[in-house]
């Protein structure tokens, strides 16, 4: 692990200053123009992307869609499970009365179903929720109404009554998404990671760019949450496997309209924060290999540096959004001053980006 860490460090030494899946966890939005307005300026003020091109990154789950996809699936009862297609072989895919279908993900300990949960409310809370499938919790309750027509199933299962689950909706035809430079194929290739900053992107074809604005919050996002299972995987296994870098990246998928979405969040927040001391040596210079942000995003990370109100946001939100929110519980003092500290920690490092 040291060796592995050290070489990683090497590759990312920036100047100072697995798989397809043909499902997921519902429908896009469908995608407006896919050319920017002014492909000649893609960055504006030096460290924000245009509004011209963020105008053409492709939507996501739409908050209103996603709150009634939601409500319905709550309702709903669970007409059928079945094994495959949503990550490990305790996961199913379950068939809801309403004819929706959910990943019903089954922590193998309570922390991975807590991360998802707060994971996807941090995204509402720094304004980029809508590129994560909508994601609601559930009891597990043989004798209950939502439970009762797949009772024989849950037999099978071996869940734990009274278990929390995640139910994530089901995305249909989403394929497999290779890392883009200056994360891509060049790290694998033993050279430095590029900086991606204003005065890299000239001559970049729109709808790389368009891919780009995406990755910055993706990067920023894992680095908050302390995701390790996505790109942070992929430089790990660096250390002996060199074309991992050409190989789809874990935990993210595309959907038709092109759009990212940031797939199975387990392993932020919770179970991330136990791990820094291994994963920061990998998080920590990929987030400082981006200085071009969204606006929206970098202004949402310097009102919660200001008002210091990361978890309290956090709590806010994932109260009056999660009904069994108390069920799962919330970060412990100690995560919550992490979560804190990582906010400033960008915070700093957008401002150190301006600087320059």
């Amino acid at each position: 692990r040291a060796a592995g860490q050290k070489t990683f460090r090497a590759l990312l030494a920036v100047p100072a200053a697995g798989r397809e899946e043909r499902g997921g966890e519902g429908r896009f939005t469908a995608s407006g123009s896919s050319t920017p307005a002014d492909a000649a300026s893609p960055v504006e003020r030096g460290i924000f992307w245009s509004r011209e091109l963020e105008e053409q990154v492709p939507p996501g789950f739409a908050a209103e869609e996603a709150a009634a996809w939601l409500s319905a699936a709550r309702a709903a009862r669970v007409a059928s499970l079945e094994q495959g297609g949503c990550g490990r072989s305790s996961n199913r895919l379950a068939r809801l009365s309403d004819g929706s279908r959910a990943c019903v993900r089954y922590g193998i300990n309570p922390e991975q179903i807590q991360g998802e949960a707060l994971s996807y409310h941090l995204a509402g809370v720094l304004g980029m929720q809508e590129r994560l499938p909508p994601m609601a919790l559930a009891l597990v309750e043989a004798r209950g109404r939502q439970w009762e027509p797949v009772r024989e199933e849950l037999r099978g299962s071996h869940w734990a009554e009274g278990a929390v689950v995640s139910l994530t909706r089901w995305v249909d035809n989403l394929t497999a998404v290779v890392a883009p430079a200056p994360w891509g194929a060049e790290a694998g290739a033993g050279r430095r990671l590029q900086l991606l900053s204003a005065g890299e992107l000239g001559g970049l074809p729109p709808s790389q760019l368009v891919e780009l604005v995406q990755w910055s919050d993706l990067i920023l996002f894992d680095y908050l949450t302390a995701n390790f299972d996505r790109l942070v995987s992929n430089f790990f296994s660096l250390q002996w496997d060199p074309r991992v870098m050409r190989r789809a990246t874990s935990n993210l998928l595309r959907a038709p309209n092109g759009g990212l979405v940031f797939m199975d969040n387990e392993a932020g927040l919770v179970h991330g924060y136990r791990l820094l001391a291994m994963w920061d040596p990998y998080n920590e210079p990929l987030l400082r290999s981006v200085c071009v942000f969204r606006e929206g995003t970098a202004r949402r990370v310097a009102e919660l540096h200001r008002r210091r109100s990361a978890a309290a946001g956090l709590r806010r939100r994932s109260r009056a959004r999660e009904p069994l929110w108390a069920r799962l519980g919330f970060l412990s003092e100690r995560q919550a001053e992490l979560l804190q500290a990582r906010v400033d920690f960008v915070h700093r490092h957008i401002a150190h980006c301006r600087a320059q």
